[in-house]
């Protein structure tokens, strides 16, 4: 087990489009477990490779296991194959913006392509919280961030808050 530091906005890597994954070794199941331990001990219910400042195309979430059972999901090279036209507008964290929650519309519905540790490509149809979480993570890997969902207005004031709470 290993709990990886967690890059904080605005590291640039944090803005950068990451890399496919182009094999499942052992370094990428090593990373993908220790994102998992770093997501559970931060505590959240997603993390991006971005995140602990690797540029490679891998998220993990588990959007139940505050309630239950760990359920933990590994996504190699994910894409969103489809979204609803439906967008709901909800609050947000990131576990690089912390202190920081944000209003973000997001597709209710998604499927979701990726490539599991076990080297085989799933798709799954997501909605509700779990569409919410895998849309977040998969703009971690394009390179977005929630600030960059609001409007001016609004990312001005995010920042402001942000910045007040890091300077605490």
């Amino acid at each position: 087990m290993a709990v990886l530091p967690l890059v904080l906005w605005p590291d640039a890597r944090l803005a950068s489009v990451c890399t496919a994954i182009k094999a499942i070794d052992a370094q990428v199941q090593q990373l993908a477990q220790d994102m998992l331990d770093t997501m559970y001990a931060a505590p959240g219910r997603g993390l991006a490779a971005p995140q602990v400042g690797v540029l490679r195309r891998l998220f993990v979430m588990d959007t139940t296991w505050k309630e239950g059972t760990r359920a933990p999901l590994v996504c190699i090279n994910p894409d969103i194959l489809w979204r609803s036209d439906t967008l709901q507008p909800g609050p947000e964290g990131c576990l690089s913006i912390p202190g920081v929650t944000t209003e973000v519309a997001r597709a209710t519905e998604i499927r979701l392509g990726w490539t599991g540790l076990d080297g085989q490509r799933h798709d799954q149809h997501l909605t509700g919280f779990a569409a919410i979480c895998a849309q977040h993570e998969y703009d971690h890997l394009q390179g977005i961030v929630t600030f960059d969902r609001l409007s001016p207005a609004a990312r001005r004031v995010a920042e402001a808050v942000y910045a007040d709470r890091t300077q605490a």
